[in-house]
């Protein structure tokens, strides 16, 4: 075998030709020889390929035959000018920051060749596309050979998902719904594990009733579920329903549709009798998973309703009006309990309504009872009280007024207006004192419920 060994090799004449070889010949290139092309190429591999060019346009530039180009166009519309068409010839071009949907790269055809057939500009508008083009004809001109989206290398092990309000909390992200709105998950993880999300459901709570003469019953709070995945590392309240199967959440690709139900009206004040109950609290839901609205603190001398948490009973002159039965329907662990029963003479005080975690306290002859405490979680990084039970009022000034339980309603008393349920908590509505001389009092406003979501974003 001869050899040749030379440092260039050039054409005789001045911007001639070389050729190498004749038709039918085979040129081997061994193992470990590198070739360099800083030149333009054609006629090199596959047909359709393109070498690209590491160096990201921000502006518009002039394509040249052969390259690949990623094209930024975070600061506004790129034009991308295709070069004189041959047959072959290939441009290819990427989205390099994933704003063609915002900002388009616009494809110029050279004078009158077309793409795809049609003498005209061409858009890219899809967020992190990517098209090869090749020159066919005068016909056809520029025809795209392939096209894709960066997300068909999807290499996320995490969730990817809009909705609410959002926050963070070292590597978990927090959607926070206050009222209606829609948890969209567009990806979901590589991880299996990943895919379960941590929550927490609060219902509306119930309004207090109405009262004249005796103490009216205080609204109970809305019912609260919550499980914590395993991949989300905070505090949850006690109702974990952790291992549970029917309340673990794994989410899917898709639209999950987010229900906040609003506290219960209280008892309607009104110049003479009869007076009114209050009204149940509003359900809350995601997914599978539903909490049931407060149930409604009783009039005077009447049983508190039944709820997520139940309704506190009225006072009245002899007996003790029940409270509502709570975790209704039922669910486990328990999405909230009783309330109190109202007291009989002297003061006849109504009933507390139940908390998340604590039944409402029974209104006695001196007082009215204590609201039921909520629950405590840190799913939206802060330790939170929510759900608790409306407080219990006296009769008359004789006697005290019950407290509220932890985020649940406020007090009242004697002549003094009811306190409402605190907003995005669930918590009952607060009872009210009778004073026959100035009418009917009106019953405290249950709060509305919340929906919050937590999973493993990083």
């Amino acid at each position: 075998m001869s050899e040749i060994k030379v440092n260039k090799i050039s054409p005789r004449t001045a911007c001639g030709t070389t050729t190498l070889g004749d038709s039918g010949d085979t040129f081997t290139i061994p193992a470990g020889v590198s070739i360099t092309n800083n030149g333009t190429a054609s006629g090199f591999g596959a047909t359709g390929s393109a070498s690209w060019n590491t160096t990201v346009k921000t502006g518009d530039f002039t394509a040249v035959a052969g390259e690949g180009y990623f094209v930024n166009t975070t600061s506004g519309e790129i034009d991308v000018a295709l070069p004189a068409g041959t047959a072959g010839a290939v441009v290819a071009v990427k989205d390099y920051a994933n704003t063609f949907d915002t900002n388009n790269c616009i494809l110029v055809p050279n004078g009158s060749e077309k793409i795809g057939g049609v003498a005209a500009n061409a858009k890219l508008s899809i967020e992190g596309q990517a098209v090869t083009l090749v020159f066919i004809d005068s016909t056809k001109g520029w025809l795209v050979t392939d096209s894709g989206l960066q997300s068909d290398a999807d290499n996320n092990p995490f969730i990817v998902a809009t909705g609410g309000t959002i926050t963070t909390s070292g590597n978990d992200r927090i959607h926070t719904f206050t009222g209606p709105g829609t948890f969209a998950v567009s990806a979901i993880g590589a991880c299996a594990a990943n895919n379960e999300v941590s929550y927490v459901v609060v219902a509306g709570g119930g309004g207090g009733g109405a009262g004249i003469t005796t103490s009216s019953g205080a609204g109970g709070a809305g019912g609260y579920r919550e499980t914590k995945s395993p991949v989300t590392p905070y505090t949850a309240s006690p109702l974990d329903g952790q291992p549970s199967a029917p309340n673990r959440i794994t989410v899917t690709a898709t639209s999950f549709p987010i229900v906040v139900g609003g506290g219960g009206a209280g008892g309607a004040a009104a110049p003479s009798p009869p007076v009114s109950p209050g009204t149940n609290g509003s359900n809350s839901s995601f997914s599978t998973i539903t909490a049931t609205g407060g149930g409604r603190g009783a009039k005077e001398v009447d049983a508190g309703g039944n709820g997520g948490s139940g309704g506190g009973g009225g006072g009245i002159g002899s007996g003790t009006p029940a409270g509502g039965c709570g975790n209704t329907p039922p669910t486990t662990p328990a999405q909230g309990t009783n309330g109190g029963t109202g007291g009989a003479n002297p003061a006849q005080g109504g009933g507390g309504g139940g908390g998340a975690t604590v039944a409402g306290g029974a209104g006695s002859g001196s007082s009215g009872g204590n609201g039921g405490a909520g629950a405590t979680s840190s799913i939206n990084g802060t330790p939170t009280t929510r759900a608790g039970g409306g407080a219990g009022a006296n009769s008359y000034g004789a006697g005290s007024v019950g407290n509220p339980g932890p985020g649940g309603g406020g007090t009242a008393g004697n002549d003094n207006p009811a306190g409402n349920g605190t907003d995005n908590t669930g918590g009952g509505g607060g009872a009210v004192g009778g004073c026959a001389p100035n009418g009917v009092k009106a019953g405290g406003t249950g709060g509305s419920g919340i929906v919050i979501i937590r999973y493993k974003f990083q």
